[in-house]
């Protein structure tokens, strides 16, 4: 009932005069594999899963999500169950991208049986990516813009620095590894880093504050930095004994320092510390958000944006962090479209005052680096505006079917030919 109510809709905008209308005529989910994956680490981009949504002119968006690519392909491919369990896919045949708001509050109340906080949102995330990446490509403007248009002049990313997990090193071998990709990142231009801590039982707390200490040593007091402990305590009070004994760091954000789901902990912690506390790294959807912000009382929400529902969630939630005094710097550990979606996030956002930049030239990453291009240029810690149709990058095709995980089943959701809409 829903698709049809919208269909009488984009039939009545095609009558108007000056209406050019290109619909979707297909929607791809492709699942890329690097073959340099390893369990035993936290590399989100060892594997994503590549939307393309294609209009009738042969234009096409892209998106991607971090989630489980085999199953959100299926979530994008299934065919329709009951009016809450649809296939993302066959929701979007034959639609307007242009409505992408619309489209995507449709898709997610189609979907509510996926999950609504879950699996399902993080398949809706890649498709409105997708979205405003074709709809810029439609109207030759930069995804932004369509957000609302430039808040800044230019976009600033913190380079995260991770070493990878420990795997039979030492402290000492893992701080070697932390301090010469410090360096690089200050080579590269960046002027604001994130260390990466997670060392679990490696180091004591106390050796934990000596090694934050030796990181700002090493930066210098002109760089911004900020800490990821890898959700280290189950108790706040823990957390509170390191940072208060790391304030002369001057540490800009605290990440992940308890337990994901420690609202009433992350509330507690962050009226006691001068540090910005920041939370819910892996929510889902403004409403998850309020909870963080009204009951874990969080400084800085740090959403994925391929996770939280995409590029219209994001924004959602970023203009109730404004409301809440918070900020939003979201994680963003994937490929290239990801960090792509980020930038025109930030470009378009006042309360983003940084955006996670996993940088190719600081860890290996065969997706990361290859899958789309161009890799913006940073100078003086800045990156320019966005200024390409859509989300700015293209695919790099031959990467696409070198990683493609599917070659046995190669699905594709066709719209249905125009005279049956």
């Amino acid at each position: 009932m829903v698709k049809a109510a919208g269909g009488r809709q984009e039939q009545e905008r095609r009558s108007l005069p000056g209406a050019a209308i290109c619909p979707v005529a297909a929607v791809e989910a492709i699942p890329l594999r690097s073959p340099t994956v390893d369990p035993s680490d936290l590399d989100g981009s060892s594997e994503t899963i590549l939307i393309s949504i294609v209009d009738e002119a042969g234009r096409v968006g892209i998106g991607e999500t971090d989630a489980p690519a085999a199953a959100v392909r299926e979530l994008v491919l299934m065919d329709d169950n009951h009016l809450w369990s649809r296939g993302l896919g066959t929701m979007l045949e034959g639609r307007d991208p242009f409505e992408i708001a619309a489209l995507h509050d449709e898709l997610y109340a189609g979907t509510v049986y996926h999950g609504r906080r879950g699996l399902g949102i993080h398949a809706l995330s890649a498709i409105d990516i997708a979205l405003y990446d074709l709809v810029g490509k439609q109207l030759s403007r930069p995804a932004y813009q369509l957000l609302g248009g430039a808040r800044r002049k230019t976009i600033t990313p913190y380079a995260t620095v991770y070493a990878g997990a420990p795997n039979g090193r030492t402290i000492g071998q893992m701080m070697k590894v932390t301090a010469t990709l410090l360096e690089r990142a200050m080579t590269l231009g960046f002027r604001a880093v994130k260390m990466e801590v997670v060392f679990g039982d490696l180091v004591s707390d106390r050796e934990l504050a000596d090694c934050i200490r030796e990181g700002r040593n090493l930066l210098g007091n002109d760089v911004t930095m900020m800490v990821d402990f890898g959700y280290r305590w189950s108790d706040w009070r823990e957390a509170l004994w390191v940072l208060s004994r790391v304030e002369e760091c001057d540490l800009y954000l605290a990440e992940a320092t308890l337990q994901h789901d420690d609202l009433a902990g992350h509330a507690k912690l962050a009226e006691r510390v001068q540090t910005r506390i920041g939370g819910a790294e892996l929510a889902a959807t403004v409403s998850e958000c309020r909870e963080w912000l009204e009951r874990g009382g969080v400084d800085v929400l740090q959403p994925d944006i391929n996770r939280c529902g995409g590029l219209t969630e994001i924004r959602r939630i970023a203009d109730l962090a404004a409301l809440h005094g918070a900020l939003v710097i979201p994680h963003g550990w994937k490929t290239g479209i990801t960090a792509a979606a980020a930038r025109h996030f930030q470009a378009a956002t006042v309360n983003a005052p940084f955006i996670e930049m996993f940088s190719p030239q600081l860890f290996d990453s065969p997706l990361r680096s290859e899958l789309v291009r161009p890799e913006p240029v940073i100078e003086e810690g800045a990156i320019a505006l966005p200024s390409a149709p859509g989300l700015g990058v293209e695919l790099v095709q031959e990467i696409v079917e070198q990683y493609r995980s599917d070659v046995h089943d190669r699905r594709l959701r066709p719209a249905p030919h125009r005279e049956e809409r």
